[in-house]
């Protein structure tokens, strides 16, 4: 075995930082972990909701119940019902009135969501009330 090649195996470390440096001088990104990326969809999307929920109360409400129902993933699926979304709509489908990409976009499922939640209780924060009076909304 070459003492190059022993180096190159050595020093997966100084290979990865050369890989990144080289993806960053051309442009180019480093693909982020699972974990990251879920991290990041769910920032992106609580995001979206606040901009399209300026009111903090109002937000506060919702974003509860998103973190309750879907941990803020968009594709969550209830394994037992087959709810889907950041709101867990039954069926997903539903969520088709808001836009033909409900099963992917956050902001499709979020104005879905908000439309359900003040046709049906009247505003996010009373949602939330009976969420916490049942479990469930």
């Amino acid at each position: 075995m070459s003492v190059s090649l022993i180096r190159r195996i050595a020093s997966p470390k100084k290979a990865l930082t050369t890989v990144a440096l080289a993806a960053a001088t051309a442009g180019m990104a480093m693909s982020a972990t699972p974990a990251q990326a879920a991290t990041d969809t769910a920032s992106s999307a609580r995001t979206i909701a606040h901009r399209m929920i300026p009111d903090d109360a109002q937000y506060n409400a919702f974003s509860k119940i998103v973190e309750h129902e879907s941990g803020w993933n968009p594709s969550a699926t209830n394994s037992s019902s087959g709810a889907y979304g950041l709101v867990q709509a039954l069926p997903g489908s539903k969520m088709a009135s808001a836009g033909s990409d409900w099963k992917t976009n956050p902001a499709t499922q979020i104005k879905w969501g908000l439309d359900y939640m003040n046709s049906r209780y009247g505003s996010p924060v009373k949602a939330w009330t009976f969420w916490q009076a049942n479990g469930w909304y």
